[in-house]
């Protein structure tokens, strides 16, 4: 099938990393790997963090125009080379889809949205004009992926038919991560060097932006339930830079005096090697829908210690792959983190469920499977050609 891919938050290709552009990037795959032939129809930034109603007024005049020509462009090109479906990633009041709609409209094809978010107490405030295009959005969706059970609760009273709405857990490309896994001594031996680390003591992981907002409330909790553990012999490792680095950093430095390794900012192999060399990853996730670097933990090897909100239980299994605490209380997330370090052999047996959880529940393979399966239906549904 030829789809048309628009991610309105951040585009695959924007050269900002985080977990949105990696989340894009991985539906990208999904898609490919189940032999769809994909198309990135526009990086247009539909984004207004302010709340600024002339910037989304602007942005709405922008986005109709855009998707007036790529439906002329589509019109009148080959009818072999229009896309035969439309999947937007991340549609919300920030950041609404002002191109998918209209295009799917004129050309008579399935409209799909990857992960929409909706928020009712937005109606009429600052993001007035981004919350009912999302709406309108929403509601005109042949067909809406939730990653998350709290997602799916979220957009049921939008939608009349149930069936819309398909439950597609967060996913990644694990084999970056197994690679790791099989080559941890070697790993853990070089960045004991690199970094004057005692390999015979545990090693917390952390993996994260450095910002301010919710990734810098997460690294206060983190501090806070640190300064709970100093009594316990471990390091932390962080693998993460931004504009708040040096909070965050001194944060962590003054909870954990002279047992913090900044990293600064990793990807791929370096990143992957990071995390299977570690024993543990501890990551309140304040705010965060699932959270991306807690799969990545458990795809090496390592538990996770998180906190129970939002989409974080659909990333991790409570009991199996790793400990939730409840959100906002440093004091239980160190409880939990303590168990853990204290008791190697549960570690490593979570440790092990968590690799084999991500094999078998949230690989690409998978996802891609689930994926066109889905996708075939609602294309069959619509009577699209």
């Amino acid at each position: 099938m030829r789809i048309a891919f628009y991610a309105p938050l951040k585009a695959p290709l924007h050269g900002t990393p985080s977990g949105d552009r990696r989340v894009a990037e991985l539906l990208v795959l999904a898609l490919r790997q189940a032999g769809h032939s994909v198309e990135l129809a526009s990086e247009f930034r539909s984004l207004d963090l302010l709340g600024d109603v002339q910037r989304q007024a602007a942005l709405r005049e922008q986005g109709i125009a855009l998707m007036r020509q790529l439906v002329a462009r589509w019109q009148c090109g080959p009818a072999g080379e229009r896309p035969q479906l439309w999947l937007t990633y991340h549609v919300y009041y920030k950041a609404p889809d002002w191109l998918g709609p209209g295009v799917c409209r004129a050309l008579g094809i399935p409209y799909v949205i990857a992960e929409a978010s909706f928020a009712p107490k937005r109606a009429g405030g600052p993001w007035a004009i981004g919350h009912e295009a999302a709406r309108e959005a929403i509601a005109r969706a042949d067909l809406l992926l939730a990653p998350t059970r709290h997602d799916l609760a979220c957009l049921r009273p939008l939608v009349a038919q149930p069936e819309r709405i398909l439950h597609l857990p967060p996913f990644l490309d694990r084999l970056p991560f197994a690679a790791a896994r099989r080559a941890r001594d070697a790993r853990r031996l070089q960045l004991a060097m690199r970094h004057e680390l005692d390999a015979t003591l545990p090693w917390i992981v952390v993996a994260a932006m450095m910002r301010p907002g919710d990734k810098l409330a997460s690294y206060r909790e983190l501090a806070a339930a640190l300064e709970l553990l100093a009594d316990l012999p471990w390091q932390l490792l962080v693998a993460g830079d931004g504009p708040a680095r040096a909070e965050a950093a001194g944060m962590l430095e003054a909870a954990a005096p002279g047992r913090l390794r900044l990293l600064g900012e990793l990807a791929g192999a370096d990143l992957a090697a990071v995390y299977a060399a570690g024993d543990l990853c501890i990551w309140p996730a304040v705010n965060e829908a699932y959270g991306m670097a807690m799969l990545e933990a458990q795809a090496a090897g390592v538990p996770v210690v998180s906190c129970a909100l939002r989409g974080v239980p659909d990333v991790v299994c409570d009991g199996e792959t790793g400990l939730l605490a409840p959100p906002g209380d440093p004091a239980a997330l160190a409880a939990l983190a303590r168990c853990l370090l204290l008791d190697p052999a549960r570690r490593h047996a979570m440790g092990q469920r968590a690799s084999a959880w991500i094999r078998s529940e949230r690989s690409l393979e998978t996802a891609a499977h689930r994926l066109d399966q889905a996708l075939a239906r609602v294309f069959a549904q619509t009577g699209a050609h």
